[in-house]
């Protein structure tokens, strides 16, 4: 377990919105030997440490198969092509989300169908999901937003009275737990990516499939690699869309940490409900059946571009997750949809600030922003 530090010189530094020094300091003699044994064996394309870090990480979600990919956009793809998922179906997702989520679906020909979010967890509201279903739907893709798992008894009720597959999209979810359950192994499929600012973090771009499906774990062990499981044998469609065996290395040092990591951001978190509940921000809701792992801490505020500023003046780092609703992105103009389609994720697009959130996050840090908070609120109330 990763302990929250005193002494903290934030005072004089503010606050980092990530700090991924901090956190491979401790390790980096691990990561080095890793990367060292893999530079030594010369096995760079799915070599021994990619297949250690899948059977490692299939493990940790609970799930039979893990296949390591370039990335959470290309795991999302190779779920819904390994499914058969293609032009004239449909897909249904969230509108409060990032643009990797929904992109996937059209670049296999499908066409995403969004419903609205739940205002309190944020994730997809499985009561709006029935009303979307038609003839051409085909799968449910809830998101497991700011690692807080979307509620997946009644969506996977619903599916399957309806015939439908479910895939994750647990990108942001590395660790948390549904009902005692591990995200991944909720569903048919799920993807996560291992951005380097992930709670496991790659040292650049990579991802993973899991799933109990070997059918679909045979499928796409051939659609990342050209088409091919033998060597110069290509039996179908394949891309180019392997994990490399060096970030796998990382990232399989990376694992055996990650529990401790993530208990030292929920830890993080307590401090923040503790020094902000009295301030005139929301904070994060976390459900009785989950137990989140806090890739991001986001609060909501009618001031937030105000906020945001004001924490800025003082150096602490803040972002927006997300600002634009997805059917208000220009990039899915096409899908039809208008302003006021979904109401809680556009009021959310433009409450919402997240604030610093890391494992090496002391509670003096919090300290900084939560005091920072307080004088914006009160300089604020005093104006008004």
């Amino acid at each position: 377990m990763t302990d929250l530090k005193a002494g903290s010189s934030s005072e004089l530094k503010g606050v980092p919105f990530v700090d991924l020094s901090a956190e491979h300091q401790p390790i980096n003699d691990e990561i080095r030997a890793a990367v060292n044994a893999v530079i030594d064996r010369g096995d760079f394309i799915l070599g021994e440490a990619t297949a250690r870090f899948e059977s490692d990480f299939a493990s940790y979600c609970g799930t039979a198969h893990a296949l390591g990919v370039d990335s959470g956009f290309s795991a999302l793809e190779l779920i819904l092509r390994a499914f058969g998922i293609g032009p004239g179906d449909e897909v249904i997702t969230v509108a409060n989300t990032f643009y990797s989520t929904v992109r996937p679906i059209e670049v296999v020909g499908a066409t995403p169908v969004l419903v609205d979010a739940d205002p309190e967890l944020r994730n997809i509201d499985p009561n709006l999901i029935e009303s979307a279903i038609t003839a051409s739907t085909k799968a449910i893709l809830p998101v497991h937003l700011y690692g807080h798992p979307a509620d997946m008894a009644p969506i996977r009720e619903l599916a399957d009275a309806h015939g439908l597959h479910v895939f994750e999209d647990a990108c942001q979810a590395h660790g948390s737990l549904y009902r005692g359950a591990r995200a991944g192994s909720l569903s048919d499929a799920a993807a996560f990516s291992f951005y380097p600012s992930k709670n496991l973090g790659a040292f650049g771009d990579a991802g993973i499939v899991v799933t109990d499906n070997p059918d679909v774990a045979d499928r796409i062990r051939a659609l990342r690699n050209l088409g091919s499981v033998v060597k110069y044998q290509h039996e179908g469609d394949g891309f180019n869309r392997r994990l490399d065996t060096i970030q796998a290395a990382v990232l399989g040092v990376k694992l055996r940490h990650l529990d401790g990591h993530n208990q030292a951001r929920r830890e993080a978190a307590s401090y923040y409900r503790d020094a902000l509940a009295e301030l005139d921000v929301a904070l994060p809701t976390v459900a009785e059946w989950a137990e989140p792992v806090y890739h991001l801490y986001v609060i909501e505020t009618a001031n937030r571009d105000a906020l945001a500023h004001a924490l800025g003046e003082r150096g602490i780092q803040t972002g927006i997750h997300y600002p634009v609703a997805i059917h208000l992105q220009p990039a899915f103009r096409s899908l039809g949809y208008q302003a006021g389609d979904f109401p809680v994720s556009e009021e959310l697009a433009g409450r919402i600030l997240s604030l610093p959130m890391h494992p090496n996050l002391a509670c003096s840090d919090v300290a900084v922003v939560a005091d920072a908070v307080r004088d914006f609120s009160t300089t604020s109330a005093t104006v008004s």
